[in-house]
């Protein structure tokens, strides 16, 4: 197979990405709700050293070149689709001024050979970023700003012939509906049974599920919560890619027996609110139980 993920931690063989472009350093920050305007030479120096390091773990990195004037947010290419062992399901982006992204990533993975099993339609929305598989057969879903009731019901119909069970997670208010607060934002799963959180943004109702699941939660401090420690990317079962600038969250990470591998991410991440889940779409992960 040369696409299928149902899964964030089994092995990562190739993943779609989107180098910037000039939107992403001509946008207005506080329009975008952006720390501050990046640096563009910086952001494609930072980009390159992370699709590098990718490579060297021995990813392939394919790239999503169609042109996205006007939205600065189209480097997040985990945000508007969910992909599947037999596709991808075309989400609805929840922040208006990403709409119209879903259209042009869903032709890139059609050139690629990914089959486009549904799309969200009519008020329906939902977000890459708060769909995050437990297992192969369940997936957790964030409502909150970006993904609504209605998105959530379209997916449980669109993975109900695939056997996935969705379970839905009620996300907090944070500092409101322009933030971005998505799932994967607090959780990221590293292994079967291991995950990172900040504990503070998570209901009680998801602590519980995932310790009857036997998923041990590795905890970010609160001051490493801004700079996205929570926010990881399994290349494999216990071996990740976090944003530099989190000492403490990788000092606990390699205690529990991961290997952490780091990249600068000060114009991507830090300026745009996503880090490498956010940049990386995972085309393929090898699963042993498929």
């Amino acid at each position: 197979m040369s696409f299928g993920s149902q899964s964030m931690v089994e092995p990562l063989r190739r993943v779609l990405m989107k180098r910037p472009e000039e939107a992403f350093a001509a946008v207005d920050p506080a329009a975008w709700h952006y720390a501050s305007r990046p640096d563009l030479a910086e952001a494609r120096r930072e980009h390159d050293a992370l699709a590098g390091t990718l490579r060297r773990a021995g990813v392939e990195v394919l790239y999503h070149d169609e042109p996205q004037d006007g939205r600065a947010d189209a480097i997040f290419v985990y945000d508007p689709v969910l992909m599947t062992g037999a596709g991808a399901v075309v989400l609805s982006l929840g922040k208006e001024l990403r709409r119209g992204e879903e259209d042009v990533l869903a032709r890139r993975l059609s050139d690629l050979g990914v089959p486009l099993l549904h799309r969200l339609r009519g008020e329906a929305r939902a977000e890459g970023g708060d769909c995050l598989w437990i297992d192969r057969e369940t997936l957790a879903v964030g409502r909150g700003f970006r993904t609504n009731e209605e998105g959530i019901r379209q997916l449980r119909e669109a993975l109900s012939p695939l056997g996935v069970s969705v379970v839905v997670v009620e996300l907090p208010y944070w500092t409101g509906p322009q933030a971005c607060l998505h799932l994967g934002s607090y959780v990221s799963f590293l292994d079967r049974d291991l995950a990172v959180a900040n504990l503070r943004y998570m209901s009680v109702r998801f602590f519980q599920l995932l310790k009857d699941r036997g998923i041990r939660l590795v905890e970010v401090p609160d001051e490493e919560f801004p700079t996205m420690g929570p926010n990881v990317l399994a290349l494999a079962p216990r071996q990740c890619l976090a944003l530099e600038g989190n000492p403490e969250t990788k000092r606990r990470l390699e205690a529990a027996g991961c290997e952490v591998l780091t990249y600068r991410g000060r114009e991507l991440s830090l300026k745009a609110e996503g880090g490498p889940t956010c940049l990386t779409q995972p085309i393929l992960r090898e699963d042993a139980d498929a």
